[in-house]
């Protein structure tokens, strides 16, 4: 099959939308995360193609994240991700193939072997990058996500659509509102 016919697009967090670090204060987590893939949330959605979050650890932060961003699909703690893919598969009435997944390390093998298009990240471990069909040019963390949103939706001839409502929906005030990117 591959990427265009890409229904769903599920991602790794830490190493992929993270840069991988945790800091960690006496009382909390604090994980950065970029605009730019916050953006390209918004830019998936307008093209319709929908995403999740698969996270083998549990983080308070993640969660606030998702939320803001809307993310429709949030799994945390879960070390088997190929397990939770399938079973939001068979809920939402599509196919592995109908999946992109993109992840940068060992646990996340099993999903890219078995996911319809997969990813990584520049540094992801070679035996990721060896079963991923596409590295990213953009580092975890950087943006990476949204360069795979755009490949995506470029693939299936609906990225310049998802721009243009992108626009039509924020405006100028998309520069601006904590609302577009949050």
């Amino acid at each position: 099959m591959g990427i265009q016919n890409i229904k769903l697009f599920l991602t790794d967090v830490d190493g992929v939308l993270t840069d991988g670090k945790v800091y960690l204060g006496i009382r909390e987590e604090f994980v950065r995360f970029d605009i730019q893939d916050g953006i390209g949330h918004r830019l998936a959605a307008y093209g319709g193609l929908k995403v999740g979050w698969l996270s083998g650890r549990l983080s308070k932060p993640v969660a606030i994240r998702a939320k803001h961003l809307k993310v429709p699909f949030l799994y945390q703690g879960k070390l088997d991700k190929l397990t939770v893919a399938r079973n939001l598969c068979r809920q939402a009435g599509l196919k592995l193939s109908e999946l992109a997944y993109m992840g940068d390390d060992l646990i996340d093998i099993p999903l890219l072997k078995q996911a319809g298009w997969s990813a990584t990240v520049p540094y992801g471990r070679p035996e990721v990058k060896r079963e991923a069909h596409y590295v990213t040019r953009t580092p975890a963390g950087e943006g990476a996500f949204r360069e795979v949103v755009e490949k995506i939706l470029k693939a299936q001839n609906r990225w310049t659509g998802a721009v243009k409502r992108f626009h039509q929906t924020n405006g100028h005030k998309a520069a601006f509102s904590n609302d577009v990117f949050a």
